[in-house]
């Protein structure tokens, strides 16, 4: 089948500098992330390295969303297949997208895996994808990188906008999907095409993946979520609010129905840390989207939640730099969120502004009582030039993001 690139990559230089010491490697490169973030393009621009590279280079492209490869169904037909098609002169970049609707994929990667002419790239939309069993059979032979919404800087690098509080304004409205670059950035026409999205992930990698049965309680699931994003809640209260709307549903079965919902990237599940006896806590989690826009495609954009969608923006800017992000706890206060990364940490409060000296206290005082040297950040909607409060930094929504 012969390779055929869009004319339009648009370079994501993150996530190929994150795969480039592993390309060529005896290791399987496996990008995760939810539908349409752009982890199909990542392979394309992969192939497209080495095809500057290489022009004879061997590649080898699997797409179980195109037709063509519908008859590889099993772990022996994808085998049989990448076997009967593999260059006989020199190594062969496999790239197979969407794995996880092949069955027993594993088992095939991991006996594919003894070809040493074989480079094997995969994507998927499921974050059960490298877990348990699977994990096993692969035996640490593959590293995960997880694909995320654009960045602010790579929302103004795709629509060719400068930094401005227009800009940020459309960025937290529309979300970060790549494509809305070929959409007019209009209210009607970019949630219409989020809605769609929203509607592919439900039913494609809940609905049918775990065989749900009350779609209903599903989507009010998710309409409460985005009405109640980055509050404290466990699944008892969820279920305890919903029978008060007529919704019975059991705690146990709202927290598998959540878990579809995190196992598809649509939500992040954040748990809370206690910063005074070092332990996670077992009940009470927070829950951000993974897509903003697609939250407001289904809630609303609305005024009274510019706190939450300011939360949530800082949330996904802190995945998309590579941190292991906790709500911290200390005594009744509360600390947005730690940040650890290379055994390094940071602390960060979000307020939307900072306008009198009780939210001074609040925002700042939280921070200031922590009792470590690691930096600390406070983040709000307006720009400040002056000192720090404290040794406690304040920076601006567009210039964290921008970092």
């Amino acid at each position: 089948m012969t390779l055929k690139l869009p004319k339009d990559l648009q370079k994501r230089t993150q996530y190929l500098e994150r795969v480039s010491p592993f390309m060529g490697k005896n290791l399987i490169k496996v990008f995760t992330g939810q539908r349409r973030v752009g982890k199909s393009y990542l392979l394309f621009q992969l192939m497209a390295r080495l095809l500057e590279q290489d022009e004879n280079v061997a590649i080898l492209y699997i797409n179980k969303e195109d037709l063509a490869f519908s008859f590889i169904k099993t772990a022996i037909d994808l085998q049989d297949y990448v076997l009967a098609n593999k260059s006989t002169v020199g190594k062969t970049y496999v790239f197979i997208d969407e794995i996880q609707d092949i069955l027993q994929f594993e088992i095939a990667l991991r006996s594919l895996l003894l070809q040493e002419d074989l480079d094997l790239y995969c994507t998927g939309s499921n974050a059960n994808l490298l877990s348990g069993d699977i994990v096993g059979h692969l035996s640490g032979r593959y590293i995960e990188i997880v694909v995320y919404s654009l960045s602010y800087k790579e929302f103004l690098d795709f629509h060719a906008l400068i930094n401005s509080p227009s800009s940020i304004d459309k960025y937290l409205k529309y979300g970060g999907l790549p494509y809305l670059k070929h959409l007019p950035l209009e209210d009607a026409i970019v949630f219409e095409y989020l809605k769609n999205i929203y509607s592919t992930i439900v039913y494609r990698d809940i609905i049918n993946r775990y065989a749900v049965r009350n779609v209903p309680f599903l989507e009010q699931l998710v309409l409460f979520l985005a009405g109640n994003t980055g509050s404290i809640f466990s699944a008892k209260k969820i279920s305890d609010f919903l029978k008060s709307q007529r919704i019975n549903m059991a705690p146990n079965q709202v927290q598998t129905y959540i878990q579809h919902l995190v196992n598809a990237f649509l939500v992040h599940k954040v748990s809370r840390y206690d910063l005074i006896g070092k332990r996670l806590f077992e009940i009470g989690d927070k829950y951000y989207f993974e897509n903003l826009g697609i939250r407001h495609g289904l809630w609303g954009y609305r005024l009274e939640d510019r706190g939450k969608i300011m939360e949530n923006a800082v949330y996904n800017h802190l995945l998309f730099k590579g941190y292991k992000v906790n709500v911290g706890i200390m005594g009744t206060s509360e600390i947005d969120f730690i940040c650890e990364k290379e055994g390094e940490k940071q602390y960060i409060q979000v307020a939307l502004t900072i306008n009198d000296s009780k939210t001074m206290e609040r925002e700042f005082g939280n921070l200031k009582n922590i009792p470590d040297n690691y930096p600390k950040t406070v983040i709000t909607m307006d720009a400040f030039s002056g000192n720090t409060y404290e040794g406690i930094a304040n920076i601006d929504l567009r210039s964290f993001l921008l970092t």
